[in-house]
């Protein structure tokens, strides 16, 4: 999955999405890569944490090579659920790295381990609580306003992480692809001096919106061809 993710963003499956008619699931602004540039894509393996990180070596008794860890700690900025430790056996179970509805901690021995961790940044405490397990805590996660299972590929970069299911990958992925060919090209002409204006036929544009005021830049955009938003 992460091969088939190399050539792409997290905007251009977003863009994807919008373009096939698949549910846009984001994480929330603000979910980031630990190290800068790290990137993930793979099964999602859900865990949610009530304090104590047995739920996360029960969930590495289900996973396969290449999941996602993906944490719903409820997006709580008093506690980091993480830290080197369960990076270190996230790697050893052969995950492909970890995403977090909140917090992580160790930060240094994260960089040094190398492994993609996503969340909303670092903090010294560790959890003092343990509350009562859910039913679901294996099964789903929740993550902002997203319920992510087992049937979600997860993908990660610098602008963030998505959720997309299963049985829209496919299709999402090769509407991402055909996308970027377009927007490369794009970009090429516009450094060879055409703009994006003429390359949009702008004018044309605003001449077909004055006699018709319903017609949409998003529209004119997929009559020609273009692409620079969905």
């Amino acid at each position: 999955m992460l091969n088939a993710f190399a050539e792409l963003s997290t905007p251009l499956l977003a863009d994807a999405c919008v373009r096939t008619g698949v549910p846009l699931r984001a994480a929330p602004p603000g979910i980031g890569a630990v190290v800068p540039g790290h990137r993930i894509a793979g099964r999602a393996l859900p865990a949610r944490h009530y304090g104590s990180v047995d739920v996360f070596l029960e969930a590495f008794g289900r996973a396969e090579p290449g999941d996602v860890l993906v944490i719903d700690n409820g997006g709580r900025a008093d506690e980091a659920c993480i830290g080197d430790l369960v990076v270190l056996e996230t790697e050893a179970a052969g995950l492909a790295g970890l995403v977090v509805w909140g917090l992580h901690r160790d930060t240094p021995e994260l960089v040094e381990i190398g492994l993609p961790v996503f969340s909303y940044g670092s903090y010294p405490p560790g959890p003092v609580r343990v509350d009562e397990r859910e039913p679901e805590a294996l099964a789903t996660a929740r993550f902002g306003p997203h319920v992510v299972s087992s049937d979600d590929i997860v993908f990660g970069d610098d602008d963030g992480v998505l959720f997309i299911a299963s049985w829209h990958t496919e299709q999402v992925l090769a509407t991402a692809h055909q996308l970027h060919r377009t927007e490369r090209a794009q970009a090429d002409r516009i450094r060879a001096g055409e703009t994006l204006r003429h390359q949009t036929a702008f004018d044309e544009y605003l001449a077909q919106r004055a006699t018709d005021p319903t017609y949409t830049f998003r529209q004119h955009l997929r009559r020609i061809g273009g692409a620079i938003e969905e």
